[in-house]
């Protein structure tokens, strides 16, 4: 009797494997909106701190395909603007006069305001005091800086955009409907919504006397710009608004660029002045001094700082302005030439290793090392 031949499972046809993946493809998809709706609204029967914490779990993960896909959905489509109004509505919510008590800082004729929003945000606006003309930086809610503009009796002239993110830009197109005149800066790889004015590396704004310095720097994002006020004719020190580059003792998440990229443009900000003001675009003083502690037990200046946010904070004081100089003594992420943090992380430079490469490499476990802490 002939053998019977194996049973060899005959191929799928070409259009089941595309639905196949498809279906794959949007269950993924499914599973990373939900993810972003947690991250973006929160559970209504969490507690502001535990949802919070997941938030920060959830981000952490910036290596993680969900994560990524998350992220596609909320800083590349319209998925993203949504979920950003939505949680502008629950923050107004939950903080009616914003998240921290702010304080705005006057010099001979210059103004500044941090404007609190969402659940740790910064805006900013800058006014030339004489002229009443303003400029707002990244205004993501268009009726906290309507109504902030209207109480101060100033006229938006300009608004500088630090990057793509809703939490930062989501607010340009309303507030560019009610100041036809208002212009917008940004960086034209980043995607500015209502974007007017493409700006290049260490190009000049000037608004009346407000005279800003624009910078290039990526890792956050591809488009990373900040933005330094020239305090001259205020006979003011130079003020930096640094969205999400860097923060009082940390730096942003490396979304998309690498170790070596984002170093580059830690490198832009220790260039800058000692007394240059820093103005960050989030309130994440107490949480990165309480890491920078962990990372370096030694070091006298974190703990000094730390002490001054706790009561800041136990006050819901805002914690901005630090100044460069004082980042430069206590920020990991701005102390990546320090033989005492390579001490203290334990990373050795090899013998033949170029210096900025070994330095990038000193990032990475610090940022490593953060992200394993906001998991804690």
């Amino acid at each position: 009797m002939a053998a019977t031949p194996p049973l060899v499972p005959s191929p799928l046809p070409r259009r089941w494997v595309v639905m196949l993946g498809l279906a794959v493809a949007c269950g993924l998809a499914a599973l990373a909106l939900g993810a972003l709706t947690l991250l973006v609204l929160g559970c209504p029967r969490w507690g502001l701190r535990r949802w919070s914490a997941a938030r920060s779990r959830f981000m952490a993960r910036t290596e993680k395909p969900l994560f990524r896909i998350a992220y596609s959905l909320y800083a590349k489509t319209r998925l993203g603007y949504l979920f950003h109004k939505k949680l502008l509505k629950r923050t107004r919510e939950l903080y009616p006069t914003g998240h921290s008590i702010v304080c705005p800082m006057i010099i001979n004729g210059l103004k500044i305001l941090p404007v609190p929003i969402l659940s740790d945000n910064y805006s900013y606006l800058i006014i030339d005091v004489a002229s009443s003309l303003a400029v707002a930086i990244d205004p993501a809610d268009p009726e906290v800086i309507q109504s902030c503009l209207e109480e101060e009796g100033a006229s938006l002239a300009a608004i500088l955009t630090t990057h793509k993110h809703w939490d930062h830009s989501g607010g340009n197109k309303v507030l560019k409907k009610i100041h036809k005149t208002c212009r917008i800066y940004g960086s034209t790889t980043d995607n500015i919504p209502a974007l007017t004015d493409p700006i290049m590396d260490k190009e000049t704004i000037e608004v009346g006397n407000l005279r800003f310095q624009a910078l290039f720097t990526p890792g956050h994002t591809v488009g990373h710009m900040i933005y330094v006020l020239d305090g001259e004719p205020y006979n003011s020190p130079a003020c930096l608004f640094s969205g999400d580059l860097v923060f009082l003792s940390g730096c942003g998440r490396i979304f998309e660029g690498s170790a070596s990229l984002m170093l580059s443009s830690l490198d832009v900000v220790g260039t800058l002045g000692d007394e240059t003001l820093l103005w960050p675009g989030h309130e994440y003083a107490q949480d990165n001094l309480m890491f920078a502690a962990s990372v370096e037990p030694n070091n006298s200046a974190i703990f000094t700082k730390l002490e001054w946010v706790l009561q800041q904070r136990h006050l819901n004081q805002c914690t901005c302005p630090s100044t460069i100089g004082e980042e430069k003594e206590y920020n990991p992420f701005l102390r990546t030439h320090s033989t005492i943090l390579h001490d203290a992380l334990g990373v050795e430079r090899e013998p033949s290793e170029d210096l900025t490469l070994f330095r990038s490499r000193v990032l990475q476990e610090v940022r490593k090392r953060k992200e394993i802490f906001n998991c804690r």
